[in-house]
């Protein structure tokens, strides 16, 4: 061990050790909490004023994240969020959880990586361990944020250290936290990796060191293609079923009977969040560099990404069973959220379905308890505000489209009031009555 691998050691064991986190979204800001409930004091930076103002009065804006840890932290200077990265200066271990998004002609963007990597390389005190947790394309650990710290001249390994370790957040599941999830950690060196493990296995019961960074990216990659290749298959399912006049989800149920070698997916009007729709195109991209072309995985993500045409082909045929065009209809869209009791909105196919309602002449109105407005600064055409699902607003539709099934949401009652419904998410599977109005998609 190096003088200041034996100095890092020493501070952390102490408790002294001060984190960096660059990225306060749902990756970074449960970090931070966790690292302040061990004992260690956290300074994190957000190029978001709202976000800063929010947390220094105490708030939350992350629906599934309590913040009432957040004020005595704040108070007792143990968890220090702003808006500039100066206030890294000192930290012994920066964690940057920045956004990896794709481009408009679905490529890599990662302009937040390489600005958080500059502004980290200008004030890293010598010593320090810089960890990046943004999901991304395997060798960007090496290829991009390396030569960044090294700019000056110095070295990983000795004067730095610096590691990949990916996110594993599932927001809004309420039987994993950051803690009990195993923590993947590949290092550019071998101290680098040790240095990382011992970090992190201050909030996580179990840490997983790989053999480099770009074995950490991959593995990354390869959990959320897993899940992406596995919906698209159940997605040709559905629309094979409907075809076939067959139930998906009563077959889906019965194969979840098997006790191996099956593990139950679930279809729905597509793919949302900050990672299933965009991670796969990272290794799709990368994989061109080496003369490979990623069929399974492009094909998967095209029926995914098709899925929201698919609906709205199934609202047309509801409709026209009512003797009712597209033209002119009130749709209600249940649910914008990308899944169900969050208030994220990103990549969602909600926001997609009423696009392509609305270029279809449709009148389309919202409800999400989670989500009150949509604006058009998100990314996309929408301006919307949440109208309420009563009994009246319900009634007065001429299809209830259910998007994303919060758990807040009483089939029986939608059932009741409106005059047909679309279920993308079979939340009226197991109503009982009204059942003549339920339309799949």
């Amino acid at each position: 061990m190096s003088e200041h691998s034996n100095l890092f050691i020493k501070r952390l064991e102490a408790g002294e050790t001060v984190i960096g986190i660059a990225g306060l979204g749902y990756v970074g800001l449960p970090l931070a909490q966790h690292f302040v409930k061990a004992g260690l004091r956290v300074v994190a930076v957000d190029t978001d004023p709202g976000k800063i103002a929010r947390l220094r009065r105490g708030e939350s804006y992350l629906l599934h994240l309590s913040a009432e840890w957040v004020p005595d932290a704040i108070e007792q200077k143990i968890f220090c969020p702003a808006t500039g990265y100066d206030a890294l200066i000192g930290a012994d271990a920066v964690i940057i959880c920045v956004p990896t998004p794709l481009n408009p002609h679905r490529e890599p963007d990662l302009c937040h990586v390489e600005s958080a990597g500059r502004e980290i390389a200008r004030i890293l005190k010598p010593g320090a361990l810089v960890s990046l947790e943004s999901t991304t394309y395997p060798g960007t650990t090496t290829e991009v944020l390396l030569p960044l710290l090294s700019e000056k001249g110095a070295r990983a390994g000795e004067d730095f250290f610096l590691a990949f370790s990916p996110e594993r957040e599932d927001p809004g599941n309420p039987r994993f936290s950051v803690s009990n999830i195993p923590k993947v950690i590949g290092g550019v060196t071998p101290e680098c990796a040790e240095l990382a493990r011992r970090l992190y296995s201050r909030i996580f019961y179990k840490t997983v060191v790989v053999s480099c960074p770009e074995a950490a990216e991959l593995c990354k990659l390869l959990e959320n293609i897993f899940r992406s290749v596995n919906i698209a298959l159940v997605n040709e399912l559905k629309m094979l079923c409907d075809r076939m006049g067959l139930d998906v989800w009563e077959i889906i149920g019965a194969a979840a009977t098997k006790p191996f070698g099956y593990m139950p997916f679930y279809p729905g009007p597509g793919l949302g969040g900050h990672c299933i729709p965009i991670d796969p195109f990272y290794l799709t991209w990368k994989a061109r560099e080496y003369g490979f072309t990623t069929r399974f995985i492009e094909l998967s993500g095209e029926i995914n990404t098709s899925m929201p045409q698919y609906v709205v082909s199934r609202v047309m045929e509801a409709l026209n069973r009512n003797g009712r065009a597209l033209k002119g209809a009130k749709v209600l869209v249940l649910g914008v959220a990308y899944k169900k009791d969050v208030n994220d909105i990103r990549e969602s196919p909600s926001i997609s379905l009423m696009t392509l309602l609305e270029k279809q002449g449709a009148l389309v109105s919202y409800n999400d308890p989670y989500v009150p407005e949509i604006r058009p600064s998100q990314g996309h055409g929408l301006y919307k505000d949440s109208v309420a699902a009563d009994a009246e607003t319900l009634a007065a539709c001429d299809v209830v489209l259910v998007a994303t099934a919060h758990s807040c949401y009483d089939p029986e009652f939608i059932l009741e009031h409106a005059p047909l419904v679309v279920d993308t998410r079979n939340m009226t599977g197991p109503a009982l009555r009204n059942r003549e109005k339920i339309f799949r998609a």
